[in-house]
């Protein structure tokens, strides 16, 4: 494979594409890095009535402040530059990630947890930023592929790292977010404020008569679709252990092991991404989605576990393009001028779906009569979006 040949050859800019990639993880990390510990800081506060509700609450709460904050982000990077304001956000991360090993309220928890997700909502909008200002197609197709299958792989690393301080104390599982530090050093000697185009052309650059007017027709449909995809990419992350159940799969150990193969798919999406983004976005996203539609169709219709394992390996493949491919196509559609708040639109419409996926999901359990059902109803509907993608793909080629 000539592209396999000539990958490392294609990874310019190394140092800066290697930090971009593990800053683009921090804030999946604020949310995986808390699920081994919450049963902990439940019992922690055990004499709080509402503790319960709380810190599951807790774990999510960043995910909310990314949805209102991302698009306000985008409008001050576009405003006042990328480098300056991601190592504001980054620094601070570790700042308030950190603060709960020191506080012993829960709400004061909450709070900060609150003001982790305004950290996070300035830095994943500005790192897709700047990977679309660093790269040009080529680039970007390469190390968003890197960054689809670092993230998996941190993952277990993240959950043994949790697990193992916070067995000293309840909360010490705050303190993985010291990481952010480190990120930040990189961050602060490795990467660069990009030039404009017309500044970096220099003196033969067309005189412009002003800034393009922000194409909002384009941010709508990066939101609505993102939206989308985003739903149908969180059905199985939050519901699966209930079609587990359906399908005779009770004890959490069985599921971890009937799970862990198929997981490893997602590494293969990330490399199908790489594959299929020499033809257009419309085809790109058709794939991913055709993927994830059939394969939640599939385990919607399982009645054994090998079957829902069977799907799961579609379902996740799927999963595993999915983000680069949306970020990929998100990030052709806006100029540099508008590139922030484009990736804004793109990170809050994400984020959204995430938050509102489990309503959506579990209304149609109800109208179902089982997770399965919600399972089918959900795959169909991707496979849907998945036929019209491919239908503008086709009449856009002839």
């Amino acid at each position: 494979m000539a592209w396999l040949k000539n990958f490392y050859r294609d990874l310019t800019l190394k140092p800066q594409g290697i930090t971009m990639v593990v800053a683009a993880f921090l804030p999946v990390f604020a949310i995986i890095a808390m699920f081994p510990v919450v049963a902990q800081i439940i019992g922690h506060f055990k004499d709080d009535p509402d503790a319960a509700l709380k810190v599951p609450g807790m774990v999510t709460a960043p995910g909310y402040a990314i949805f209102l904050l991302a698009p306000f982000a985008g409008f001050f990077v576009d405003r006042f530059g990328r480098r300056r304001l991601l190592l504001i956000c980054t620094f601070f991360y570790g700042i308030v990630g950190t603060a709960p090993f020191f506080l012993e309220n829960l709400d004061s928890i909450i709070a900060s947890r609150i003001l982790l997700g305004v950290c996070e909502a300035g830095i994943l909008t500005i790192v897709n930023t700047l990977i679309a200002d660093y790269w040009d197609d080529t680039g970007r197709r390469n190390w968003l592929m890197l960054q689809g299958l670092v993230g998996p792989l941190f993952q277990p690393l993240v959950f043994l790292a949790v697990s193992a301080v916070a067995a000293a104390r309840w909360n010490g599982g705050f303190l993985v977010y010291l990481i952010a530090f480190p990120i930040f050093i990189s961050m602060y000697f490795v990467l660069f404020e990009p030039k404009r185009p017309e500044a970096a052309a220099g003196n033969n650059a067309a005189p412009t008569s002003g800034s393009a007017p922000f194409p909002l027709r384009d941010a709508l449909t990066v939101g609505a679709l993102t939206l989308f995809a985003s739903i149908v990419y969180y059905v199985f992350i939050v519901n699966g252990s209930i079609v587990w159940k359906e399908v005779g799969l009770t004890n959490p150990m069985d599921v971890s092991k009937a799970t862990v193969i198929p997981a490893m798919f997602i590494l293969a999406g990330s490399v199908l991404f790489r594959l299929v983004s020499r033809y257009s976005s419309n085809v790109q996203i058709g794939v991913f989605l055709v993927l994830l539609g059939a394969g939640l169709a599939g385990i919607g219709l399982a009645r054994t576990v090998g079957q829902v394992q069977l799907a799961l390996i579609v379902q996740q493949t799927g999963a595993g393009m999915a983000v680069p491919a949306l970020i990929a196509w998100a990030q052709s559609k806006f100029a540099f001028e508008h590139r922030g708040r484009g990736m804004g639109v793109w990170t809050s419409a994400f984020f959204l779906g995430q938050a509102i996926s489990p309503l959506i999901v579990g209304t149609v359990a109800v109208r179902a009569g089982t997770m399965q059902g919600a399972f089918l109803a959900m795959g169909l509907s991707g496979l849907v979006v998945a036929a019209a993608s491919f239908a503008a793909a086709t009449r856009k080629a002839a």
